[in-house]
């Protein structure tokens, strides 16, 4: 599958996610969101019209009734009582927007979301789950425990004992006991940064550099997208940066060494994981005397707020409201039928072009 057709199959799942919001949008709002132009949405609409999935009205289109569901797991018309548990490691940034998604799309088969919120540090789940699990009338669970920790598996395996189902969100793991995978729905973050370093090759750039989180558990895959990608184009990575998040004080002492790496020309493009780390280091960079992108080119990976930076940031964005919409999904079909085989569902993100990112500058 080319990277164009995963963009648009991408965005067509997104749009489909937004009108389960919002009931019908306008097209020209539609291509503003997705930053694509009026026609590529008008196209849009007419694949998801032929798939029943939407109705095209006068300038935009609607969601059909009882298609919330059209690329879920086959609980379409299921309706259910009580309310689905949210765990997830903070409630800022990244999750919000997958909270939102599940909480609308839990609502067309009459649940509820009830929200709480735990630690990207957090080394053992279960006090905080068992209460949740306690509850009368909670039939499933969304969680993301720390795949880190040293009671990860064991937290998995008391997870698969309970009664209601769960399904993780952006975590994969198999029951240690059972050896069973539990069902999950993850981002393809290992396909967003070959998006990224293939659109930096496009612009010419062949000295491509990595600066990740140290602590993100994005992190992983986007270094195997990374050096996956590198390997197939033929370059070797530029730069292979691990560095804090740029709320803790080490922050600067690494981003300095990176701009240390840049005054010599080793790369002239950069993928940084996350957006408050790329804003950061291009602040630092412009301090330092160097250009975006006229001097080197940022793509940023999450794009939260990428787009409200000066200079407004290219970046990679997983699709969040998908993600919360296809857990719902995933869920109710496990309730729907219980005995049925388990699913993983993979998410392909998009990437979105903006002003830091430039033709690689001869001599």
């Amino acid at each position: 599958m080319t990277v164009e057709r995963q963009l648009g199959d991408s965005r067509r799942e997104r749009i489909v996610a937004l009108l389960a919001e919002r009931g019908s949008a306008r097209v020209s709002d539609l291509a503003a969101h997705f930053h694509v132009t009026n026609i590529t949405i008008r196209r849009d609409l007419e694949r998801l019209e032929a798939t029943g999935v939407v109705e095209r009205v006068h300038g935009g289109a609607r969601l059909v009734a009882e298609s919330g569901a059209a690329f879920g797991a086959g609980a379409e018309g299921a309706q259910f009582e009580g309310h689905v548990a949210m765990l997830v490691p903070a409630l800022d940034f990244y999750w919000p927007s997958v909270a939102r998604a599940a909480k609308a799309q839990a609502r067309k088969f009459g649940l509820r979301l009830m929200l709480r919120g735990d630690s990207y540090d957090s080394t053992d789940e279960r006090p905080v789950l068992e209460p949740l699990f306690a509850s009368s009338d909670m039939v499933g669970l969304l969680a993301v425990p720390n795949a880190d920790s040293a009671n990860a598996e064991g937290v998995i395996a008391w997870i698969d004992q309970r009664a209601q189902p769960c399904v993780l969100m952006e975590r994969e793991a198999v029951d240690p006991d059972t050896h069973e995978p539990v069902e999950s729905v993850v981002s393809d973050h290992a396909l967003g940064a070959e998006m990224a370093v293939r659109h930096l090759w496009g612009l010419g750039h062949r000295d491509i550099g990595l600066v990740v989180s140290r602590t993100s558990p994005t992190t992983r895959k986007i270094r195997i997208g990374f050096g996956r990608v590198c390997a197939e184009l033929g370059i070797a990575p530029a730069l292979d940066a691990l560095i804090p998040s740029s709320r803790t004080p080490g922050f600067a002492d690494a981003a300095g060494e990176v701009i240390d790496a840049l005054r010599t020309r080793v790369c002239t493009a950069l993928l940084v994981h996350s957006d408050r780390e790329a804003m950061a280091l291009v602040g630092l960079m412009e301090t330092a005397g160097l250009r975006v992108p006229q001097d080197v080119s940022v793509v940023a990976y999450d794009d939260e707020v990428a787009s409200m930076f000066i200079p407004a940031l290219t970046a990679v964005r997983p699709a969040r409201e998908m993600l919360g919409q296809a857990a719902i999904d995933l869920l109710v079909a496990r309730l729907a039928d219980p005995g049925r085989p388990h699913h993983r569902m993979v998410i392909s993100p998009e990437l979105h072009v903006r002003e830091s990112t430039a033709a690689v500058a001869c001599g």
